[in-house]
């Protein structure tokens, strides 16, 4: 029998799927110092992780029996893919599986920040039964989403779905992306009918000068941020920025200057630079929305990545079977 480890998590979807195949699957979660050691012990082949484990060279190294390993989610920087490839490791992710997860937290954010929900969340409880009016006062020059321009930088799968939720408010759409010149989005509606669009990326420089709203779906370049100050100097004033995308592409000191100069309004964020403690003064800040690293945490998110690492894990194996 094949022995998986799930570390951090998988599906019941996921655990039936495998079970139903005649994989052994165990949730326990092992500290990362004591991995390697059980791992080898209880002769796992397959190494199931989300974000909060890391594989790193010396697991790979020192795990021979390790034939997979799975990342929950789009993002594999906590796995040195190269390197396990290289030594012959399958590794395997599910990039499709929360695209839809992400882009309605994006909407969440964005609905939240118009509305100075996040605000009112926090003052509501304090003094809505004693200053009810002036509350009513400060939170009154919301805005509507509707023929507002979207900005989304980096236009894959996750960039697409926010498009989607996008033109379905009757917002305009700008994006851009390093890879991707045009993008078909298709609509699918209640009754069965359909609507395409052609969505044509723009540079940076444009979607910046151009968007009431930024949204950034693309990986961390390095050790540098994509959205520093001088970024952020091009963007309108008064507009609003969103990162559910990965802690870092935003330079989060030059963001809260931005938004205590008031020359962006809000910002949204699901991710931060210094995870699992991000700064406390962005977390106090005022003008913030947060939310800790949920993109993906979604039921059905969990039953589609569940089911999918599920699938591919039964595919290698029926074919190394059969070779």
């Amino acid at each position: 029998m094949i022995n998986v480890l799930a570390n951090d998590g998988i599906s019941q979807a996921g655990i039936d799927s495998l079970k139903t195949n005649g994989f052994n699957i165990v949730t326990e979660k092992i500290a990362q110092k004591d991995l390697i050691d059980k791992i080898n012990i209880e002769n796992y082949q397959v190494l199931l992780v989300r974000s909060a484990t890391t594989v790193r060279k010396d697991l790979i190294d020192a795990c021979p029996k390790l034939k997979i390993i799975g990342r929950g989610g789009v993002g594999m920087d906590n796995i040195d893919v190269d390197y396990a490839r290289e030594k012959g490791l399958k590794v395997i992710n599910t990039p499709t599986a929360s695209s839809a997860s992400v882009a309605e937290l994006v909407f969440a954010h964005l609905f939240g920040m118009v509305r100075f929900l996040y605000a009112s969340n926090r003052e509501m409880p304090m003094e809505g039964d004693t200053h009810f009016k002036g509350l009513k006062k400060s939170f009154a020059r919301g805005r509507e989403l509707a023929g507002k321009t979207l900005g989304i930088i980096g236009f894959g799968r996750i960039g697409q779905e926010v498009a989607k939720r996008a033109i379905g408010l009757g917002m305009k759409i700008i994006a851009n992306d390093k890879f991707i010149d045009k993008a078909n989005i298709t609509l699918e509606f209640f009754n069965g009918d359909k609507k395409s669009f052609t969505i044509e990326t723009e540079s940076l420089k444009v979607v910046l000068k151009n968007s009431d709203f930024i949204t950034l779906h693309i990986p961390k370049d390095g050790g540098k941020s994509i959205i520093g100050a001088e970024e952020i100097g091009m963007m309108k004033t008064g507009a609003g920025i969103i990162n559910a995308a990965r802690g870092g592409v935003i330079d989060e000191t030059a963001l809260m200057f931005a938004l205590d100069k008031e020359k962006l309004a809000y910002a949204g964020l699901d991710v931060f630079e210094n995870e699992p403690n991000p700064s406390i003064h962005l977390l106090m800040h005022g003008a913030v929305s947060l939310t800790p690293h949920i993109g993906a945490a979604t039921l059905e998110a969990q039953d589609r990545i569940g089911t999918e690492l599920a699938k591919q894990i039964c595919a290698y194996f029926n074919k190394q079977k059969w070779q």
